[in-house]
């Protein structure tokens, strides 16, 4: 079930040449409303992987993964500063779709269906030292897990440990539904906080 990366030679050399190849990508350059900007951190030593849903907006517009409030909620779930949080060499961030999407009813739309086909295995290749996943919003959970409640699957999140964390996306929303599941704060953000912490050493 986990994602492996496989080893091979030239790694930093390698993924540095995937990594200029995925941010001048334009498969999807007709249908994304703010043109393609594809935005990642992936370092070959990272140990703790991200795998979010797709870049918002303001996101969009820095450039940085997880520059908007979002960020700051999960950097805050985590317990991690921003500046351990932006080390590519203990942290990977690579959303499902590396592009803003673009709006959609009640938010933001859904990844593009092109972008993971295209770069996630390839970019996994060059994380061999990877030690656990956290899975953040449906859309990350339904790509890797396949179809199932993120509620249920938050809420049995030891289940899939020691590789994978699954979490809500970390939005205004978040907000909402973590008054209607107090067990979220109670019982999922200690072990969350722990099990980055081991990932991290």
């Amino acid at each position: 079930m986990f994602e492996t990366p496989s080893h091979g030679p030239n790694r930093v050399t390698d993924l540095q040449t995937l990594l200029a190849e995925v941010r001048a990508c334009r498969a999807c350059a007709d249908v994304l409303p703010l043109g393609p900007r594809p935005i990642l951190q992936v370092g070959s030593a990272a140990r703790l992987l991200v795998a979010s849903q797709a870049p918002g907006m303001k996101v969009h517009q820095s450039g940085l993964p997880f520059s908007d409030p979002s960020g700051e909620r999960l950097r805050e779930w985590m317990g991690l500063s921003e500046k351990r949080f932006y080390d590519e060499d203990r942290v990977a961030i690579l959303p499902i779709g590396l592009c803003y999407p673009g709006r959609a009813s009640g938010g933001d739309a859904p990844p593009r269906p092109e972008c993971a086909p295209l770069w996630r295995k390839r970019l996994l290749r060059h994380t061999p030292n990877l030690r656990l996943t956290l899975l953040v919003g449906a859309y990350s959970q339904s790509h890797v897990l396949g179809p199932g409640s993120m509620t249920k699957r938050v809420r049995d999140f030891r289940a899939y440990l020691p590789h994978y964390f699954p979490l809500p996306h970390p939005s205004w929303r978040s907000r909402l539904w973590a008054e209607k599941n107090p067990w979220f704060a109670a019982d999922v953000l200690p072990a969350l906080r722990e099990e980055v912490a081991n990932a991290m050493r």
